[in-house]
């Protein structure tokens, strides 16, 4: 895959997240926005509602008890009577109709102490009205017109409508100077508000308060805070549907409603969307991931190819002069020729033994038997495989050996190999003579073993990634230091197989410390 298109293809799927994590945003952002809607309208609609039942509750109260005062079969203080007549001719029928309404006024003394005025007594009239309708026929067999009607209709009525409403606006004038707090209770409210909003669905606990424009009154519950105060209703309307007095109502805990009202979308939504981003995460990395392996693999196979092609060709070069007449006669000429034929064979065995002996790590194939060893004994035997090379450079091996305890569980051929690799890298990466320090120390039940040089060193970010397969310091082509990346992915395979641990400390141009850290046994 090419870099663009790589590029093209992480831009596209990050723009495609972010477009699905804004329309879930969106989305959760607007169910939220309905349910707040949906919850104000469900709370003004049950505020309308106690406000009406407030009002209706007043009035019948007031209502009942001017009622026995103003009782059919209670004779009232005064009366009056009024009637009204109209007569018309119906010439068709050749009759005379005759309508006439009757209004009786009854007037009752009612005691002024159940509206709280400073008067004795107030006067309440009751109208009660009967409607007749005769009909006359003009002319009879003999030619004289009939004394008594052919038909009359009568029809009675107390006005009971007109009454309410009259009784109902009288009430509002009178009870409108009368105290908030002697015309309604803080329980019949909170009584009425509570029944209101269970029927509408909302059972959250709330605050009230009933205010005189903006003064507070007593109608009010404890806690209640008018900045705070969401929902407000008028209450206690006159004739013109005005009034100074306001329902306030606060619920606490509105939020948490509203949010858990819509609680199992979110999850739902925070789940899917964690789960896409999961698989996008992985999916990302695991494409950086095969462009690092195809890259390391590229540069193996570079490596490789650069590490066989030199023992290959000393091993032609040697053939060639054996072939020689001159030489085949010479038996110490053939003896150092077919030795170095040996060597390079060797040496490139020991390249395909490690790339197989570190696949067998990897799939648990490797069979590895532990001993008891001393750990002092498997570096002094290390040292001795690169003693020579490291004097041939002019340089040293000091070892500081100041654990007193070195008893580990160990395999001697593959620690021994581990121990060989570091120095190894310590002599290869190191321009100059090179210089190694091996030190050993104890440390509460493990023994540390720590193997630093002075030599060429690498950055943090290389360190992070040594241990791992394949990989070595990007240098483009060239192949300066031998090697195709296994020797420290080895390392830490056998380290890690030893319940052992390995770190690296170390700064560009002045050199590295491998830190091996083992458990000692009793």
């Amino acid at each position: 895959m090419s870099k663009k298109l790589f590029i093209l293809l992480v831009v596209l799927m990050s723009l495609s997240l972010i477009g699905i994590i804004f329309v879930q945003s969106f989305f959760i952002n607007n169910s939220l926005e309905n349910e707040e809607k949906n919850f104000t309208r469900s709370v003004t609609r049950a505020l309308s509602f106690v406000s009406r039942d407030i009002q209706d509750y007043e009035i019948g109260k007031f209502y009942a008890l001017i009622q026995p005062y103003i009782a059919n079969n209670r004779e009232p203080d005064s009366t009056a009577i009024r009637q009204l007549y109209i007569t018309t001719e119906d010439e068709v029928n050749d009759q005379t109709i005759i309508h006439r309404n009757t209004i009786l006024e009854e007037r009752f003394k009612v005691p002024s102490l159940f509206f709280e005025i400073d008067t004795d007594s107030i006067d309440i009239s009751n109208f009660t009205s009967e409607r007749t309708t005769e009909y006359f026929d003009r002319s009879t067999i003999d030619g004289n017109q009939g004394i008594k009607p052919t038909k009359t209709l009568v029809e009675f009525s107390n006005l009971s409508d007109i009454d309410k409403k009259a009784y109902e606006d009288t009430f509002k004038t009178l009870l409108k100077e009368v105290p908030i707090y002697k015309r309604v209770t803080a329980l019949q409210v909170e009584t009425l508000l509570r029944r209101q909003l269970k029927d509408e669905g909302i059972n959250l606990d709330f605050e009230f308060a009933i205010y005189d424009d903006d003064l507070a009154t007593k109608v009010q519950t404890r806690n209640f805070n008018k900045s705070n105060a969401y929902f407000g209703i008028p209450i206690f309307l006159d004739t013109n549907n005005e009034s100074s007095y306001r329902l306030w109502v606060d619920f606490p805990d509105r939020k948490k409603f509203l949010l858990s009202s819509i609680l199992k979308m979110i999850v739902l939504s925070i789940v899917f969307t964690g789960v896409i981003i999961l698989a996008y995460s992985s999916a990302i990395y695991q494409l950086i991931r095969q462009r690092q392996i195809s890259q390391i693999k590229t540069d193996f196979i570079n490596n490789m190819t650069h590490e066989f092609k030199t023992p290959i060709a000393t091993i032609n070069l040697a053939l060639d002069a054996i072939k020689n007449p001159k030489i085949i006669a010479d038996q110490d000429k053939v003896k150092r020729y077919l030795g170095m034929i040996k060597d390079e064979n060797k040496r490139m065995h020991a390249q395909v033994e490690n790339v197989l002996r570190i696949s067998k790590l990897e799939k648990n194939e490797l069979n590895i038997s532990k001993e008891r060893l001393e750990l002092h004994d498997l570096v002094e035997d290390a040292i001795t495989h690169i003693e020579l090379i490291v004097e041939d450079r002019k340089g040293y091996v000091k070892t500081h050996l100041n654990a007193t305890k070195t008893s580990v569980l160990a395999n001697e051929s593959h620690f021994t190999n581990v121990i060989v690799n570091i120095l190894d890298n310590a002599v290869k990466y190191s321009d100059d003579e090179p210089k190694i320090d091996v030190y050993t120390e104890n440390v509460g039940n493990s023994v540390i073993l720590k193997i630093s040089d002075q030599g060429n060193g690498m950055s943090k970010q290389v360190a992070k990634r040594v241990f791992e397969k394949f990989y070595r310091e990007h240098t483009g082509n060239v192949h300066n230091v031998k090697g195709h990346g296994l020797g420290l992915a080895y390392v830490k395979q056998i380290i890690d197989d030893h319940q052992g641990h390995i770190s690296v400390e170390s700064e560009k141009g002045k050199g590295s410390t491998f830190i091996i850290k083992l458990p000692l046994i009793s």
